[in-house]
């Protein structure tokens, strides 16, 4: 069973010229925008490699010339393939740890005896595999206070000094540009030193620690330390990392984005994978720095990006232009500005369609979908009870009206994201109507004492529910769901609740994707055999439940897509309140009329545990209901910048083909 289908959609092949070419003359050509030395790689199992086998070269290195080598590590989720590969070096004896010293990169402040620890998660992913030596292991005392805080980082320091100073830093590249804790607002001078942790740091430690209530406070290693190290080894990996990541390295050095400092650094290597390198001049636009192999979608990319250079549409490009912005080899390829123009414009156009299940009877030679069959048996999948309609209620709605049979299933429970007092304003109705019906009996008023007096007793938010809380609170989503459903025109009998198990923890932290996941989706796509599949393909989803309950669709039609109707089986991938895809990926795209939007909106707030109070908004102040349409109305602007039909709103997919 593949589980990690997710990691390997590509849009397009990248030429491997682009991000990995023979000679060093063509790769410094391409790196000329790239202020820190990169490497970028196929997949995050071969940059970790990468990094392990440089790891082990600078350890024998260091140890030959003076007995020892002196490491400061992050514990940061990436660094984890890294570690990985170390423990297999070492157990085929390419490697010994045992004249290693360590520091620990950053400490959670104070430690809880049963909190999270990024020590602790050191040992468990590496320390613990391998032969450091124990007192060769540094860390923060947990016996400090913040009243010698400034003396014990100095000390600290000291420690680090004593031993030679460090000879590598090995972290993570975070999502704020971090390295350590030392996130937006970093300055170069920065040492060793407490700090206040921003909201979207804690959004992360809440997603990978499972134990205790998330820190607010840490110790890290400052700036200058990293950059007084005689090695920064830094990675990323994952689309969710590519604007952070172009920001480092091809933009100003600024206390904004801390990995910039990096560009400081004579000896800072950066190992990427292609969706964490998306953003980079190379990759993204790669005729400013190369010739290239023109494909279809990358002369489409280059063409939308000269209309937004020159204020332009499409087909009011001329040949001056294309020259003046570098482009005049599309020009010498085509023979002229037109040529191009019209190309590109017609593509555009034929993604454009009112009927996403295809026109029945009409010539579908440049529609994106096929008339028939029709009316054809459709399946949205939605990883929570509300990204349905927040990433693709125009469409939905159109299916419906367009007579396709349409079955929505919801993935997960989407429990978690209920707050309590969303969920006792239930229990304080019921009180008032249990008595006037007869509903006030023995097993319902101990089950509101129950509740009431668990949710008061609560140290935090992010405390883990009862088993009977969970399940009421999955209750308010399903009916939420279903009610949006409804007022769609969904048919009831088509509404599915898949509740896959990975998602019951009761917590932010998930478990693993099973089989148990992928056979529940199995089932009901054997059970309904759709014509089309609708898709999540958010996997900048800062939450990855996205991602997980993709990989359980996408690992479901691998086991499927053998079977005969699965030959006749279309997969579209939509995106939802965080991003949208790239007009060059675009293959359909749906438009939305004011009305129709209006009724998208209602269909949101629908969900009205997931207003205002919902307790995963992340780092957009916006309400998910304003995301969507300032989204969807974004992508509408964009095709009429570029010369194409005025629309209210458009809702943009891309087509999956199975590996």
């Amino acid at each position: 069973m593949k589980t990690n289908l997710s990691s390997q959609i590509s849009l397009e092949r990248i030429p491997k010229r682009y991000y990995a070419p023979q000679g060093d003359l063509e790769l410094a050509a391409l790196r000329r925008e790239e202020k820190i030395y990169t490497r970028i790689f196929d997949t995050m199992n071969d940059g970790s490699a990468y990094l392990a086998r440089h790891v082990v070269e600078l350890i024998k290195k260091n140890i030959a010339a003076k007995n020892r080598c002196v490491i400061a590590l992050g514990a940061g989720r990436s660094t984890h393939s890294v570690y990985a590969n170390l423990i297999e070096m070492y157990e085929r004896g390419e490697v010994s740890f045992d004249r290693v010293i360590v520091f620990n990169l950053c400490e959670f402040f104070p430690l809880q005896p049963d909190g999270p620890s990024t020590l602790a998660r050191l040992r468990e992913v590496f320390l613990d595999k391998v032969n450091v030596r124990p007192e060769n292991i540094h860390s923060i005392n947990p016996a400090a206070t913040r009243e010698d805080m400034f003396d014990y980082c100095v000390e600290y320091e000291q420690q680090i000094s004593d031993c030679g100073g460090l000879d590598l830093t090995l972290c993570e590249l975070g999502p704020m540009g971090s390295l350590g804790f030392n996130e937006p607002g970093s300055v170069s001078t920065s040492m060793t030193r407490l700090v206040l942790l921003s909201p979207e740091a804690r959004h992360d430690i809440a997603r990978e620690y499972k134990n205790g209530v998330t820190p607010t406070t840490a110790i890290t290693l400052g700036m200058k330390n990293i950059l007084n190290s005689s090695r920064v080894m830094t990675m990323a990996w994952g689309e969710d990392r590519a604007k952070v990541v172009a920001e480092a390295m091809e933009g100003p050095i600024t206390d904004n984005v801390p990995a910039s400092y990096l560009q400081l650094h004579n000896h800072a290597r950066i190992a990427l994978d292609l969706p964490a390198a998306s953003d980079l001049t190379r990759i993204s636009h790669p005729w400013k720095v190369t010739s290239c192999e023109w494909t279809d979608k990358l002369i489409r990319r280059a063409i939308v990006w000269l209309c937004q250079q020159t204020g332009k549409p499409i087909l009011k490009l001329t040949n001056k232009d294309y020259n003046d912005n570098g482009l005049g080899e599309l020009v010498a390829l085509f023979g002229s500005a037109y040529n191009v123009n019209i190309k590109v414009f017609n593509e555009l156009q034929h993604t454009i369609t009112g009927w996403p299940g295809g026109k029945p009877g009409a010539d579908d030679t440049y529609r994106p979908e096929r008339a028939l069959p029709y009316p054809k048996r459709v399946i949205v999948f939605s990883p929570h009870p509300d990204d349905d309609v927040i990433s693709m209620g125009g469409t939905l709605k159109r299916l419906v009206d367009q007579g396709h049979d349409v079955h929505v299933a919801y993935e997960t429970s989407g429990n978690i994201a209920v707050g309590d007092e969303d969920m006792l304003r239930y229990f304080m109705m019921m009180d008032k109507i249990a008595p006037m019906f007869g509903f006030n009996v023995e097993q319902y008023e101990k089950l509101s004492k129950d509740v009431r007096e668990f949710v008061k007793a609560k140290s935090s938010a992010g405390d883990v529910d009862s088993g009977e809380i969970r399940e009421i609170k999955t209750m308010i989503r399903q009916a939420e769901a279903t009610i949006a459903c409804n007022y769609i025109g969904v048919k009831p009998e088509n509404i599915h609740f898949l509740r896959l198990p990975f998602y019951e923890t009761g917590t932010i932290k998930k478990g693993d994707l099973t089989e148990r996941d992928v056979n529940i989706v199995k089932n009901l796509l054997q059970e309904v055999k759709p014509h089309q599949v609708f898709v999540a393909g958010d996997l900048a989803d800062p939450h990855g439940t996205h991602r997980v309950c993709t990989d359980a669709v996408l690992a479901a039609i691998d086991e499927l897509k053998g079977q005969k109707w699965m030959k006749d089986c279309r997969i579209w991938m939509y995106r939802g309140a965080w991003a949208e895809w790239e007009i060059d990926h675009i293959e359909m795209a749906v438009p939305i009329s004011p009305e129709e939007l209006r009724f998208k909106r209602n269909s949101i707030l629908k969900h009205q545990s997931q207003m205002e109070n919902a307790p995963f908004l992340g780092d957009d102040d916006r309400l998910f209901w304003q995301r969507a349409e300032d989204r969807n109305r974004a992508t509408a602007e964009l095709y009429n910048s570029l010369g194409l039909a005025s629309y209210e709103a458009m809702e943009a997919f891309v087509e999956y083909h199975p590996l």
